[in-house]
């Protein structure tokens, strides 16, 4: 499984905040501008909450197996695959609707004296630090599921190929 990338978060975050801004200045001289949600940065930072709480668990699990713990529960690979598909997924996801969120913010930057705008701006930039939560707890899980190189293994297992 392929590592995922932070200039590729960064990149999709860039883009999405890009494309968010314009759409909220072209929707802005239509008329009204769509709301942040109260619930994104909530929503956001339980889903930060999970991809956290399994790690650790992984983690945890993970060290009692390499220390052979005589009650140490082992860990499937198939679950810390759907794991980390699960993080690299919310990952992306949050780059993508952090993006959005702070585009969206950043516009509604210019009209902070009216009150209603001043609470959407303030939702976007939980919603944008939320988001960056999201990202790091799934880089972090995935760190946590992530095989040891085969450069550790040096000499253990059959001889290297020329």
């Amino acid at each position: 499984m392929k590592e995922l990338r932070i200039r590729v978060l960064a990149g999709v975050f860039v883009v999405a905040g890009v494309l968010s801004w314009a759409g909220a200045r072209l929707w802005n001289s239509v008329g009204t501008l769509p709301s942040v949600p109260l619930a994104a940065p909530i929503v956001l930072a339980l889903i930060a909450v999970v991809l956290l709480a399994t790690a650790l668990s992984l983690r945890a699990r993970l060290k009692a197996q390499r220390e052979r713990q005589p009650d140490a529960k082992g860990v499937d690979p198939m679950m810390a695959a759907r794991a980390v598909v699960f993080g690299q997924a919310s990952a992306l996801v949050a780059a993508l609707v952090a993006g959005m969120y702070g585009g969206t913010g950043v516009f509604l930057l210019e009209s902070l004296d009216i009150p209603a705008r001043r609470d959407q701006a303030i939702y976007a930039g939980f919603s944008v630090v939320a988001g960056i939560g999201v990202i790091a707890a799934a880089l972090f899980l995935e760190r946590v599921c992530k095989l040891p190189d085969d450069d550790e293994h040096e000499g253990t297992g059959a001889a290297p190929t020329t």
